[in-house]
């Protein structure tokens, strides 16, 4: 082969190494950018949502949970609970956004469009589920009395979001439906050990 063609060729492959290695270089930065990323938002989850345990954490994450929206965990069993005769009236629609407000929750945010988009359509079964899991876990975390009145709070929400609706000839009563979605509620807040919903 002549020189110049060696030569020729040498240079192509030398580029071609160079533009690998310079590309590479490129996905190790945007890697290492990204996890710093990740691990930034991990840590601001654990201060907005006040929790140390890395399970729990990676459970929100899992879920689907941001720092923007950890704030509705408590929201989202009001919510189960207004799906469950199949459709959310505007009683239990007003009631819900009454309780997200007094979270702090303000109009058009984040957190308030995630509101409006269960209240379109139904959250699925395994983020309802996967929540009452972490509510579970975390009440365990706490003093016994402060448990108690945490779920009472909650239960007692979710029953006046079930009666909102009014039921028969107006009176405030729950349908078995939802009943049957507060008592699962109840059971899944109160039964210790609950398994971790993630997959």
């Amino acid at each position: 082969m002549p020189a110049d063609v060696d030569e020729k060729w040498s240079d192509r492959r030398r580029a071609h190494e160079d533009e690998y290695f310079r590309r590479r270089d490129q996905e190790l930065v945007e890697e290492a950018r990204l996890r710093a990323e990740d691990e930034a938002a991990f840590q601001r989850l654990a201060e907005v949502a006040g929790v140390d345990d890395e399970d729990i954490l990676r459970d929100l994450q899992t879920l689907g949970y941001t720092v923007e929206t950890v704030t509705l965990l408590h929201v989202l069993p009001l919510i189960d609970v207004a799906w469950a005769d199949g459709t959310v009236s505007e009683p239990e629609r007003a009631a819900i956004i009454a309780t997200v407000r007094a979270r702090g929750v303000e109009p058009e945010s984040q957190a308030d469009r995630q509101v409006a988009q269960w209240l379109r359509e139904p959250p699925s079964a395994v983020l309802c589920d996967g929540t009452l899991h972490v509510l579970g876990a975390l009440l365990q975390r706490r003093p016994p009395d402060e448990r108690a009145a945490i779920t009472r709070d909650l239960l007692d929400s979710c029953t006046e979001v079930a009666s909102a609706s009014g039921g028969i000839l107006g009176f405030r009563s729950i349908s078995d439906k939802e009943q049957r979605a507060v008592d699962r509620i109840r059971y899944e807040l109160e039964r210790k050990g609950a398994p971790s919903p993630r997959r």
